[in-house]
């Protein structure tokens, strides 16, 4: 049985795990922009850290004005673009591209790279004021590189609450329209966490939140698993959420190759008997099965290299189209320790006679660059040119082997 523990042996553990092994920074409070929910002075310092000269050569352009000038942009690419777009891509200013972070490479080909990726700063801060006209304070807010990526309530039994209080207060005591809190314009994702699970949504919309699961399940890999988490070496059970999940390179993984945003379109029925089709997009951050899941294929192909075969047990509703999608993305770039690749195209094979348009859906709209994905769906010969044209993954029918 898990041990009753106080809140403030909980609130040490996760300070142990976060600043001294898992590679966050503690940031004060003191630097943090409630108007605009970042923090400025963190987004200056990286750029002037890893884009010295571009720095310089704009200084001497803007002079005094450049900090305001920049972080004006800046603000209004998020409003536009949203915070994924502009930790991936990067933003514009004055026709010079500005990157606010950097991701690990598939390859060590470039130390440059590597050392840029380095450079990356995960930070946590504690009771941030959330909402720019009352003293409402957040738990836990993390940061890259002064950019709001997740929040967190974070709840003790030992202190009368759980889980299910933080998802409460996320429904009723936090606006949506607040700039941290805005859909895709600041934090991705929330947590709602306590000492036994965790539960996360990428929307907040008051009541009709939907929070889901992000829990390992009660006996993980076992037919008998359930809800849930199994007990931890930490002696809490969600310690793999803060040891693993939030470790440094983990962390900037998820957020670097995971999260991705779906768009999709549903039939909503009006006054009259008349429908129409509404457009719709939903943030989509792995759950924690999916991620371990794919992480350990990755692993395992990385060190056996091609030839072996794989059985993935996946529930009813368990999102296996979109771990199929993550897995395809990420096998066509990987390397080997000795930095070759490891595969030269990854082909996806439905067994059904249509191509699967959702799962066709899901691997384009991962990570969409012209011709690195290839659906077939007209011959054999068609199949025949993606294979040899230099495609990464290619979609297709178990029909169309001849």
């Amino acid at each position: 049985m898990l041990k009753v523990t106080s809140e403030h042996a909980f609130e040490t553990y996760l300070e142990e795990v976060l600043f001294h092994k898992s590679g966050w920074h503690k940031l004060p409070i003191t630097g943090w922009d409630r108007a605009n929910a970042y923090f400025p002075e963190e987004v200056v310092g990286f750029i002037q850290r890893t884009q010295p000269a571009l720095w310089e050569q704009m200084e001497k352009l803007h002079g005094a004005e450049l900090k305001e000038k920049l972080l004006d942009t800046l603000l209004k690419e998020l409003d536009l673009k949203g915070t994924l777009h502009v930790l991936r891509h990067g933003f514009k200013f004055y026709g010079k591209a500005f990157r606010l972070a950097y991701f690990r490479p598939a390859h060590g080909l470039n130390p440059e790279v590597l050392a840029l990726y380095k450079e990356n700063r995960l930070t946590v801060s504690r009771q941030v004021l959330c909402h720019p006209n009352d003293a409402s304070e957040m738990d836990l807010t993390f940061c890259l590189n002064g950019l709001p990526v997740a929040t967190c309530e974070l709840k003790n039994p030992a202190s009368g609450q759980t889980w299910r209080h933080a998802v409460h207060q996320y429904q009723h005591d936090r606006d949506p329209r607040a700039p941290l809190f805005s859909y895709q314009k600041r934090a991705l994702v929330h947590f709602a966490a306590d000492v036994e699970e965790v539960r996360m949504a990428t929307r907040l919309d008051r009541e009709k939140t939907l929070f889901l699961p992000f829990n390992r399940g009660s006996h993980p890999g076992e037919v008998r698993c359930g809800a849930g988490n199994p007990q931890h070496e930490s002696g809490y059970r969600t310690g793999y959420f803060w040891e693993e999940v939030l470790q440094r390179d983990s962390f900037l993984e998820i957020l670097g190759h995971f999260i991705f945003t779906e768009h999709r379109e549903e039939q909503v029925n009006e006054a009259g008997g008349k429908s129409r089709m509404v457009k719709k997009e939903t943030t989509i951050f792995p759950r924690y099965h999916q991620l371990d899941a794919v992480r350990k294929l990755l692993a395992t192909a990385r060190n056996e290299g091609p030839g072996s075969n794989y059985l993935i047990q996946h529930s009813a509703g368990s999102g296996k189209t979109n771990s199929i999608s993550w897995l395809a993305h990420r096998l066509a770039s990987l390397h080997n320790e000795r930095n070759e690749k490891t595969y030269d195209c990854v082909v996806v094979i439905t067994d059904r006679r249509v191509l699967d348009q959702q799962l066709q859906d899901a691997i384009y709209q991962i990570e969409h660059a012209q011709g690195v994905v290839k659906a077939v769906d007209e011959s054999s010969q068609q199949l025949a040119e993606a294979l040899v044209d230099g495609t990464s993954i290619v979609i297709t029918t178990l029909q169309k082997f001849p």
